[in-house]
């Protein structure tokens, strides 16, 4: 049985352009090229035929050829994700962290797609996009999932290719497009295989069905109007370091002014959006009981928000809870009456704002922070609260940091948020909006987890939305790559997604990928819109991920059966 994981002895070494480094780095560069920022999504098809020759060959050359391979792979995820660096100087951890785990995606890829041929004898036509589709799945759900510029997220702007996702997920996409680029290394006559016509016929079978499935889902009539939606986009770039004083009062400024400059649009409004962290103050909630007793805290002053802060440093948090209690119920009513007024002026009809904040919630003894989002009526009270379900790892909390409250002094993080507990809707004009903070829309399984609550409830949602402040990345492509998430989610279940972006890219994505409005880059902007309500049905809501998972199940079986031939190759060495 051959080592798959041994090396060609030195004295047959192949020319420089055959070499494990070259063929690695072709692909890697172009794998780059085709996902955000150049985003020539035509060379996905071909991009990862490099490594595919590398399956092929007998042995992999040169020294230590799956070393070379993984740092092909953290040029290439470092290359590709350099926008992690750029909130905080301490961010460049995070970056490294993240592409020194991602890197060991390439070689395992190859080393596993190399057992499937050669040891389960898989043809590589298959062998390929279901090892490759398998490592995505664990991409999307280890260490929270990164599911970003994933494969089939080149093919984002070809409709009918992606129409296939409401049956199996982008995971879907990603194994069409590594089969056809499998089915192409196998026209190559290489390291003294002959090139085969069968598997580009099959390629191309499978490749005409998705097209035309997609053809015929994309000429089905859409559904009615939904109401119309003020989507606020604003350009503040964020920063850990920057006084927030001079960001509140920006934020302030810009956000008020274009919802203002929207409502003296003639037209219909019924729902205006912000983007997360984009409100003018927190909310402040707390428990009554469990506080110390009143005699204690009698001679306590009434504060300003400002001087809360070092209070709540000195554990004096009753009084001060209570105040900022009542002044962030006041500054929403507050807010909403004064765009009342400006609303009035050209209609009386109602509106909903959405805004996205934070949530203190003061118990006895613990403070729960949340990321969340509110709907606010038409006196200011709240009809909705949405806190964000999926956290992100160093960009909202630190791992054990709840249990060593220090290791918080070593990042620009305050202290680590705390998840929600359900999903929620917002009800306007008799359309229901699921509502989703930031990051949540990258991840199929988190968006299809809510929809399966909401549906157990009997409130599956008409529209979905995103609140999202990509200020942090100051207009990289992590704008686009967060955008194309946001494309494939809207097919996965067939619903419209509405996306208020802070420094965008704000969006309205119909249920069939059409991207029907789009805001600047790191521009202001007030998208108006009214989404196309979707009467296509989803599979994939139903069925999840079968594809993805089944997938990731020949990996781990793969990699067992690799292990396991190695060591009893090296057994019967020694004997």
């Amino acid at each position: 049985m051959p080592d798959v994981f041994s090396s060609q002895p030195i004295a047959d070494r192949m020319r420089w352009y055959d070499s494990t480094l070259v063929l690695g780095l072709l692909s890697a560069g172009l794998m780059w090229l085709a996902v955000p920022p150049v985003d020539m999504g035509q060379l996905g098809w071909i991009a990862p035929v490099g490594w595919l020759l590398l399956v092929k060959r007998a042995h992999l050359t040169g020294w230590r050829p799956y070393v070379v391979l993984y740092g092909v792979g953290w040029l290439y995820f470092g290359a590709t994700f350099y926008w992690i660096m750029l909130p905080h100087l301490m961010a460049i951890l995070g970056w490294i962290a993240l592409t020194t785990y991602l890197a060991f995606y390439l070689p395992l890829f190859i080393g596993l797609t190399r057992c499937a041929v050669r040891q389960l004898r898989i043809p590589l036509l298959f062998a390929a996009p279901l090892v490759w589709t398998g490592f995505e799945f664990f991409r999307g759900h280890l260490i929270t999932g990164f599911l970003m510029a994933a494969l089939g997220h080149t093919q984002h702007g070809w409709l009918e290719i992606i129409q296939c996702s409401d049956l199996v997920g982008a995971y879907g996409v990603s194994f069409l497009v590594m089969l056809v680029a499998a089915a192409v290394t196998s026209l190559i006559p290489y390291d003294g295989l002959q090139w085969k016509l069968g598997p580009l016929f099959t390629a191309a079978l499978i490749m005409l069905a998705v097209f035309f499935y997609g053809k015929y889902r994309l000429e089905s009539t859409p559904g009615r109007l939904g109401p119309r939606v003020a989507l606020i986009q604003g350009s503040i770039d964020t920063q850990f370091d920057r006084d927030p004083r001079e960001t509140q009062q920006r934020i302030d400024e810009e956000y008020l002014r274009l919802t203002r400059e929207a409502l003296r649009d003639p037209g219909e409004i019924r729902m205006i959006v912000w983007p997360e962290s984009m409100s003018v103050v927190p909310l402040i909630k707390a428990d009554k009981d469990g506080w110390l007793p009143a005699s204690e805290i009698a001679d306590w002053k009434i504060v300003t928000p400002e001087e809360a802060v070092s209070l709540e440093r000195a554990k004096r948090l009753p009084q001060v809870v209570y105040q900022l209690q009542k002044y962030s119920a006041d500054s929403f009513a507050k807010l909403v009456q004064s765009l009342r007024q400006i609303r009035n002026a050209t209609t009386d009809e109602s509106f909903v704002l959405v805004l996205g904040t934070e949530v203190e919630h003061y118990r006895a003894g613990k403070i729960d922070r949340y990321n969340s989002s509110l709907a606010l009526g038409e006196e200011g009270q709240i009809e909705g609260r949405y806190d964000k379900m999926h956290l992100v790892m160093f960009g909202e909390y630190v791992p054990l940091g709840g249990l060593i409250p220090a290791l918080y002094d070593w990042t620009p993080l305050m202290g680590g948020l705390t998840p929600g507990a359900q999903a929620t809707i917002y009800e306007v004009a008799d359309c229901r909006f699921a509502p989703s903070i930031c990051y949540e829309t990258v991840l199929p399984h988190v968006i299809r987890r809510q929809l399966l609550e909401l549906e157990g409830r009997q409130e599956s949602p008409d529209v979905l939305l995103s609140q999202t402040n990509d200020g942090w990345f100051w207009g990289s492509s992590a704008l686009d790559m967060h955008l194309i998430c946001g494309i494939f989610r809207a097919v996965e279940f067939r619903t419209p997604l509405l996306i208020a972006a802070n420094t965008g890219l704000s969006a309205s994505i119909d249920g069939r990928g059409r991207v029907v409005a789009l805001g600047p880059r790191r521009e202001s902007e007030v998208l108006l819109v009214a989404p196309h309500l979707e009467p296509l049905q989803s599979v994939y809501l139903k069925v999840g991920d079968i594809l993805g998972g089944g997938c990731a199940v020949f990996v781990v079986f793969t990699g067992l059966w690799a292990l396991f031939s190695r060591r009893k190759m090296d057994g019967a060495g020694r004997e």
